[in-house]
């Protein structure tokens, strides 16, 4: 047992048993930019055009800027912390939550890396906060922004698909297994044997 998990607090490093103030904080504050994100997108296809939706479409590039941003630090937390980290279990279960995680680490790589190719080869300037990233290309770069358009919004509804998944998993390990999934990146108590070990 980690120290700190005898003690009851939580350390800002994740341990063997739970995830730690710094994993938690960039996995939740994620999780509420990508549903304020799913959220806008899946109002434009239901209204269309409105007030509305543009109250959540309007920001859709800044916040997409932000969260490649935390996408990258927890990345990088991640492999920082790859010793540390609580463990998928064994067996077949423990294989697929492994590639599950890796195929969602991936695909939220990628989706605002297309955006930023997209962004790059566009003849508007990139500048979501108001200071400019990219200068707009004159003319635009046709392959960057086609390729970054059909590979973008495909593979954002791919991640929507993956986000999915993962909670319904961690529903299934709540509800049905009873093993603590949850507390390790949401509450303090302690681990209970794991069913899969």
């Amino acid at each position: 047992m980690h120290p700190s998990d005898r003690a009851g607090s939580l350390p800002l490093r994740d341990t063997s048993t739970r995830y730690g103030r710094l994993t938690r904080a960039l996995h939740w504050s994620m999780a509420a930019l990508l549903a304020w994100q799913f959220l806008g997108m899946g109002l434009k296809l239901i209204l269309g055009r409105t007030p509305v939706v543009s109250f959540f479409t309007g920001s859709h590039q800044k916040v997409g800027t932000v969260l490649f941003v935390l996408i990258v630090l927890r990345a990088l937390w991640a492999v920082a912390n790859r010793g540390n980290r609580p463990s998928h279990g064994g067996g077949l279960m423990g294989v697929a939550a492994r590639a599950g995680h890796l195929a969602l680490y991936a695909v939220m790589l990628l989706v605002p890396l297309a955006a930023l190719l997209r962004a790059y080869g566009s003849e508007r300037v990139f500048a979501p906060f108001g200071f400019q990233i990219f200068a707009a290309q004159d003319p635009q770069i046709g392959w960057m922004v086609g390729f970054g358009n059909a590979l973008h919004g495909e593979l954002g509804w791919l991640m929507l698909a993956l986000i999915a998944g993962h909670v319904v998993m961690v529903g299934l390990h709540e509800g049905m297994w009873r093993d603590g999934t949850l507390s390790r990146m949401a509450g303090r108590g302690r681990r209970r044997a794991r069913l899969f070990d």
